[in-house]
């Protein structure tokens, strides 16, 4: 199989986050290095269904390491959940001579590679870039340490203000599904409290926290919610306990998309470079419709079913901590 692999795209698709620069450079600089040629994307599987894709060589991806972003652009593509639209990308593919293909993004972009792969039989590989790290198969996902430092930042920032105002502060970070930035920024940044889409907390059980606050005449406090929370989102829950009582001054940070952007951390920087080279080497060995995984710092690849049904539950030790340090 290795010599039947002589041309590799890669292309970047749905959110994106902080890394996957490094990770299309890592691509590149390995398909050079193996004596492969390599070709960008652009705007992930839009840009294959119109044919948008361009030469890359290691000099096109040369100080792209410390950006942000994507250089080949992302989207998200109704047509390619087609198989009209999927096979309109596939005369792409075949007419560029692309022989081998690696997307880089979340489990919308790996379950559309898997069903190209399906249907026309081209070797592929994904490499998980989402800051929500959320998928099984890997201890961590490029751009997750970045976003979950720019939440900390952020939050270190906003306690100078609760503290200075006595204020009660909601800080909603992103994670739809997955807990993972909010249960780290909220550990890190002191916060009294954490609301996660994984734990059934009640409102009520969060207002009897706040009010142990009160009998202390503890006035400034941080609850950090991610956005996916089950009991409501920031602003609702600053509502909620508003109504009950005017103890706490209320303030409402959402941190939003502030989190997806700016320079990936050094951590991301050097999986998304593990991750972009264990995939080249990953095709070439013959290992497809598989993800890129780090576990215990050592590359695996894991089998789509293995992935797509299953999830990267937060352990319970980090719960525990959690509500011993909110006193």
């Amino acid at each position: 199989m290795e010599n039947k692999i002589s041309k590799i795209g890669v292309l970047t698709s749905g959110g994106d986050a902080p890394g996957m620069n490094a990770a299309i450079r890592a691509v590149v600089r390995a398909c050079v290095y193996y004596k492969k040629s390599c070709v960008g994307i652009m705007r992930g599987y839009e840009g294959m269904i119109e044919g948008d894709i361009m030469k890359l060589d290691a000099r096109s991806v040369g100080n792209i390491i410390q950006r942000g972003g994507t250089i080949l652009k992302s989207a998200r593509s109704k047509e390619f959940r087609t198989p009209e639209g999927r096979q309109q990308a596939f005369e792409h593919v075949k007419k560029q001579g692309i022989d081998a293909l690696i997307a880089i993004g979340g489990d919308g972009t790996f379950t559309g590679l898997h069903k190209f792969f399906e249907e026309h039989n081209i070797p592929c590989l994904c490499i998980p870039g989402t800051i929500d790290n959320d998928l099984a198969g890997t201890d961590y996902t490029i751009g997750y340490d970045t976003a979950t430092n720019t939440a900390v930042e952020a939050i270190d920032r906003i306690r100078d203000t609760a503290l200075s105002h006595n204020r009660l502060f909601f800080v909603e970070v992103m994670g739809r599904h997955c807990g993972y930035i909010a249960i780290n920024s909220g550990i890190a940044g002191g916060a009294a409290a954490v609301i996660l889409p994984e734990e059934s907390i009640s409102f009520d059980e969060l207002y009897a926290m706040l009010g142990e606050g009160g009998k202390t005449n503890k006035k400034s406090n941080l609850i950090v919610v991610a956005e996916g929370s089950k009991i409501g989102d920031a602003h609702s829950l600053a509502k909620q306990v508003a109504e009950r009582s005017d103890y706490f001054d209320i303030k409402v940070t959402v941190l939003g998309h502030l989190q997806r952007g700016g320079s990936p951390t050094y951590f991301d920087r050097v999986l998304a470079s593990h991750m972009g080279v264990g995939a080249v080497e990953g095709l070439i060995k013959g290992e497809f419709d598989c993800m890129v995984g780090i576990r215990n710092k050592k590359i695996v690849f894991n089998k789509y079913d293995d992935v797509i049904n299953r999830h990267h539950d937060i352990d319970s030790e980090s719960f525990r901590i959690a509500k011993i340090l909110s006193i």
